[in-house]
This record gives structure tokens, C-alpha cells and sequence, in this order.
């Protein structure tokens, strides 16, 4: 059927060529307006929580920080090291004690100077309007002398660095104001123009104190649907794309056009819902829901290999990496004796199971933005069949509203990036403890939330490692999440874009270097 596919994305291409051809053409280059590049995003939208690009509204600040807009305090190499951005230094100096020193030679793209005071009003601002950074950063007091920042914290932050790096932390200028969701930052490139769900329009930022920009004008385009994106790069509608589709790669691979690729933590996962009307409020199901997807397989076959089989919340390597904690495998068998021994059976033969009249119907929840996600949703509906299950599939972009009706789903099915600071306390104290910002399935465990008191106040990376290896363990055994793949991350475009490059922390996208020649 793949033949199909293909066949239909190129007569898309040759409709979009038509309708470019009637319209002019909005290729990358040099034209009137200077050089010029739109790319074509499928996941810079409301149903992924970016709306705008005002780092404090909910995750709006990954749309400010992957175009170029905002930049933070310190940064992640592809290592996910830290390494200084606005701040050219920092010291620890008690546990609770973080004195920061700023580049001096940094303007917001509105003209005001980049000093502690505007960083000391910024923060203050984040954690107002933000209840996860407000959770993140603790922060008690802060004072600002010049280009020197400290940051008092109410309780001793060991990642309080890491988290600085996350996008809420985008350095903006606060008294430039966040009308229709713009955001005033000291990166590359300026935001002046967006519409929600459809489309971003920058400029060069002409003072950036990093050197000067190369492109005049980018547009990021909001494309959703994968085949529409794939047609728009062959096109030209677009020259650079992210978040194409796995089974549209085939297309790219050629002389015409550079693939950027790298392995990240982002991760598609389920979370159980524990709501007592929940079917998973069982733990036999959720042991059998974890005992009957066959990640393998979702892997070699419908991500192409564009990824890796998941073990815990984190990839294989780091030492607190999934490797080292111990899952369920692939065992349909054994997840149908789980089952039986719960007392869900098929007492009337139509293949679906039942206990005490209620059939074993699975509400899966997830959205179409992220390609693979309602591909990992048919593969599950067909194994979990095959140990009498029945899955319900609801694929909306209006997930966000969804998962808050606790009665409307079972299994919430999202892409996330799971380390993206580098330390493992952000996936838990995100999605997992008790206080949990996107604890949506209301997961408590009273062990966990101990082990997260211990790892939010210790020091050691080692220590910490074990600490979080042993918090990978309670979600496992308690089943309150399943881990289906990790991916490698890709950014296409065409052959004459230079400088578009994937990140391990997948931020990073649009940079002073980004060309077209």
C-alpha cells in the first residue's frame, strides 16, 4: 500500500506545483525583500501548548527558543552539557545561593539593555504565570547590581541550572509586553507577526549581538497533517521542514535535499488514568496493557527504524538511562493470564473479555500533530485485541481539553522530551509525583514522591543517578505508565538551506548561521 502513499504524494505535489505556478512562487532565496525561508512545522500549534511564542504561556517558550527568539542563560550541548549563553559564568554559593554574571554587551530586540534587573523582572514574571516554573525554580528572592544576578532559592535546587535552560526560561524584555502572544527576546531573529495554528513571520534582528543573522525573513507555517507537509517540501511551498512524517523519508533521500538526524530522549509514552471509574484503575490491566505492545515492532516497522524500543522514562546510556531498570516485554501470553486470574474473561465468545458485566474497552487518548503517534495507537488496538481487549481510539487535536474529563480516557498517548535539561527530575515532578503539573491520571505513589524529595535536594550526579533509577522502578512495577519508543529526531530541507540542524535537547532550530545560498 506504501506505493499508494507515495503515488498520492506526488500528484499532491503536482496540484501544489500548479497552484504555485498560478499564485508565484514563495521559494527560498534571494528575492525583493532579501534572503528569505519558510519552513513548515507540524508542531508548532495549540494542541501541543504552543498558542505563541511568549515563553510563559504554558510551552510556548519551545516555539521561542527553536526560532530564534528568545535565548536562555546557559544552554545544552548535543552532550546535553551546560555550557554559558547570556551568562557568562556562575557560581553556587551555598546550597540555596546562585550568583550569575551577564554578558554586557546583549540589547532585547525593543533596544533595552539586557542587565539583572531585566532578567530579575523576567523571572518574576515566569513564575507569576507559570505554575510548572514556579514549581521548577523555587526561587525565594533575587537581586539584581548591574550584570550581576543572585537567586535566593526556598529550598536547596541542585538543577536549578538545568531547569534555567528549559524554554519557559527564555530571557525577554517584560516592559516590551506580550501583545497577541510576541514576545520582545535577545536571539536572531524578531517576532512580528502570528496567527495561532497557522503561521509565525520573523525578521532579522539586526543588532543581535551574536553576529548578524543571514536570512532577512522567515516564515514558519504550521502544517499538521503529514502528507500535506511532504507535498509542500517537494513543492517548494516550504524549503525546510520539521516533524515530517518517518514514511515520507523515502522522498528526501537524494541529492536535493540535506536530512539533519539525531537520537534525543523524546519519547512516545502512555499514562494510566487511576480515576476509580477508569478501566486501568485495575492493575491487572495496566500490567497487561504494558505486557501487550509490541514496541519492536512499532519501531522496525512503522517508525522505519527512526527510533528505539523504550525500557524506562529515560534512553539507554546516562547513568540513569531505562537500560538499567527492568520493564514488561512483549508477552501477549502472559499478559492474557494476568487477565484471566483478574476474572476478565470471554464469557460470550465475541473475543472482547468482561468482568462482572463490563466489557474490557480501552479509551485511548492521543492527537494527530506528533505523525507516529496515531500509528503506535493502531498497532496497540491490534495487539491488545489479540489478548481480548478492546481499544477505542480517539485521535483529536483537542486532547488537551479531553484529558481533563477523566471519565473520556484510559491511556493518554503523547511524545515528550524526557530529559530535555540534561537531569532526569524534570520527567517526575512534570508528570509522575503527586504535585505533578501533568499528572492528569492522578498517579500517587507515596514512595516516589519520598525518593523525589531526596533527589530535588541532592548535590551529587551520581547519587542523584541512583535516585532516579530507583524512581524509574516505582512507575514501572506500578504500571502507571507504559514506554513505547524513543526517536531520532529530523529536520529536512532542501539542498541550498545550510546550517538547519537537529539537537539532542531539540531545541536550537533557528540560529544566526541558518542560510540559503
Amino acid at each position: 500500500m506504501k506505493w499508494k502513499k507515495m503515488l498520492a504524494m506526488a500528484l499532491g505535489v503536482c496540484l501544489s506545483a500548479g497552484i504555485l505556478a498560478g499564485c508565484g512562487s514563495n521559494s527560498a532565496g534571494q528575492g525583493n525583500g532579501g534572503k528569505v525561508l519558510t519552513i513548515g512545522d507540524t508542531t508548532f500549534n495549540s494542541s501541543n501548548e504552543e498558542p505563541d511564542v511568549n515563553p510563559h504561556n504554558a510551552y510556548a517558550g519551545w516555539a521561542c527558543i527553536r526560532y530564534g527568539i528568545g535565548e536562555t542563560l546557559i544552554k545544552y550541548a548535543d552532550n546535553m552539557e551546560i555550557q554559558p549563553w547570556l551568562a557568562t559564568k556562575w557560581e553556587n554559593v551555598d546550597a540555596r545561593t546562585w550568583k550569575f554574571t551577564l554578558r554586557d554587551d546583549v540589547n532585547f530586540s525593543s533596544g533595552r539593555k539586557l542587565d539583572a534587573a531585566a532578567v530579575k523582572q523576567c523571572f518574576e514574571h515566569l513564575i507569576a504565570n507559570n505554575k510548572r516554573a514556579a514549581q521548577d525554580l523555587q526561587i525565594d528572592s533575587m537581586e539584581a547590581q548591574g550584570q550581576e544576578l543572585t537567586i535566593r532559592t526556598k529550598e536547596p535546587k541542585p538543577a536549578l541550572l538545568n531547569y534555567l535552560g528549559d524554554p519557559y526560561a527564555c530571557i525577554v524584555d517584560v516592559d516590551a509586553g506580550f501583545d497577541k502572544g510576541l514576545a520582545a527576546g535577545t536571539g536572531p531573529y524578531i517576532a512580528v507577526d502570528m496567527k495561532t495554528d497557522d503561521h509565525l513571520t520573523l525578521k532579522k534582528n539586526e543588532n543581535y549581538w551574536g553576529g548578524t543573522p543571514k536570512l532577512d525573513k522567515i516564515t514558519i507555517r504550521t502544517i499538521t497533517d503529514g502528507n500535506t507537509l511532504a507535498n509542500a517540501l517537494q513543492s517548494g511551498e516550504v524549503q525546510a521542514a520539521y516533524g515530517m512524517a518517518y514514511e515520507s523519508y523515502p522522498l528526501f533521500r537524494n541529492e536535493q535535499y540535506n536530512i539533519s538526524q539525531i537520537s534525543t530522549s523524546r519519547c512516545f509514552f502512555g499514562k494510566m488514568n487511576f480515576a476509580p471509574e477508569s478501566i486501568c484503575a485495575d492493575p491487572a490491566v495496566r500490567k497487561a496493557i504494558s505486557m501487550g505492545i509490541d514496541k519492536e515492532n512499532f519501531v522496525d516497522k512503522l517508525l522505519e527504524g527512526n527510533g528505539f524500543p523504550a525500557n524506562g522514562v529515560f534512553p539507554a546510556g546516562p547513568a540513569f538511562g531505562g537500560d538499567k531498570v527492568k520493564a514488561e516485554k512483549f508477552d501477549p501470553e502472559g499478559a492474557k493470564q494476568v487477565l484471566e486470574a483478574a476474572g476478565w474473561v470471554d464469557s460470550d465468545g465475541d473475543g472482547i473479555r468482561e468482568k462482572n458485566g463490563r466489557k474490557l474497552v480501552i479509551k485511548w487518548l492521543t492527537y494527530p500533530s506528533r505523525q507516529e503517534l496515531p500509528l503506535l495507537a493502531e498497532s496497540v488496538q491490534a495487539t491488545l485485541k489479540d489478548i481480548g481487549m478492546q481499544v477505542e481510539v480517539n485521535n483529536t487535536a483537542d486532547n488537551n481539553q479531553v484529558v481533563k474529563d477523566s471519565q473520556a480516557w484510559d491511556v493518554y498517548a503523547m511524545a515528550n522530551v524526557q530529559a530535555p535539561t540534561g537531569d532526569p527530575e524534570y520527567w517526575f515532578t512534570v508528570f509522575a509525583t503527586s504535585t505533578a503539573t501533568k499528572n492528569q491520571g492522578k498517579y500517587q505513589s507515596a514512595r516516589l514522591d519520598t525518593l523525589e524529595n531526596q533527589l530535588s535536594r541532592e548535590f551529587d550526579p551520581a547519587k542523584r543517578a541512583q535516585l532516579a533509577l530507583q524512581m524509574q522502578q516505582v512507575v514501572l512495577d506500578d504500571h502507571a505508565f507504559v514506554f513505547c519508543s524513543f526517536l531520532k529526531m529530523s529536520m529536512i530541507s532542501k539542498a541550498n538551506v545550510k546550517n538547519y540542524t537537529s539537537h539532542a535537547c531539540d531545541y536550537y532550530q533557528v540560529t544566526a548561521d541558518l542560510d540559503v545560498e
